[in-house]
């Protein structure tokens, strides 16, 4: 995770030096670069959003991520579908936006609901590609965990492919199984089911 800077005004009373964000400047030299006059009407606040933006997704934090309860019963598998991510592709730097589900088989402790969004929002707040995404968030829902069982299935619509090159809409479908998981048994059949109603 990136460090959290501090960019604007000094704290200096009376004094008139702003300290800027670079990544303002670099907003305003794409601008130009791509024939728009970052002083008209409309962009002159650009620069500064585009850098305020950066500096939001780049430094997201997720918050604890380890809360756990005693669980009741055994023998459960816990599946946590429809987790709504954007992340940026790294080849391109253009959004992509992923329908995560996450299974696991807890082990004595449920893993708070709240924590497996947190983990994978941690995760997809970053230069990505989908398929180390799934790997990132089953590794860490596996140390948190303690399971050795753990799935994790996304669909995404990456705007690299909708918006270039080929200019076509499609979902993509990756996953990663662990455990139980792996074999074509009733834990992988009960996550496909909901994974993929109908």
């Amino acid at each position: 995770m990136t460090t959290a800077r501090q960019f604007g005004p000094s704290a200096e009373v009376g004094k008139e030096d702003e300290v800027r964000d670079p990544l303002e400047e670099i907003a305003r030299q794409l601008l130009v670069e791509i024939g728009e006059d970052p002083d008209r009407d409309g962009l002159k606040e650009t620069p500064s959003r585009f850098a305020r933006w950066w500096r939001e997704f780049s430094d997201y934090d997720a918050g604890d991520t380890t809360t756990r309860f005693p669980v009741s019963t055994s023998g459960q598998v816990v599946i946590v579908s429809d987790i709504q991510v954007w992340s940026l592709c790294e080849h391109h730097l253009l959004p992509f936006n992923c329908s995560v589900t996450i299974a696991y088989k807890p082990l004595g402790e449920v893993l708070g609901l709240s924590k497996f969004a947190r983990i994978a929002h941690r995760h997809a707040h970053r230069l990505q590609v989908q398929e180390r995404l799934i790997q990132d968030i089953a590794d860490e829902i596996g140390a948190v965990t303690g399971s050795p069982d753990v799935a994790v299935v996304a669909q995404g619509e990456h705007l690299c492919m909708s918006m270039r090159g080929i200019r076509t809409p499609a979902r993509m479908t990756s996953s990663v199984f662990r455990g139980i998981f792996e074999e074509y048994g009733p834990a992988r059949q009960e996550l496909i089911t909901i994974t993929f109603p109908g």
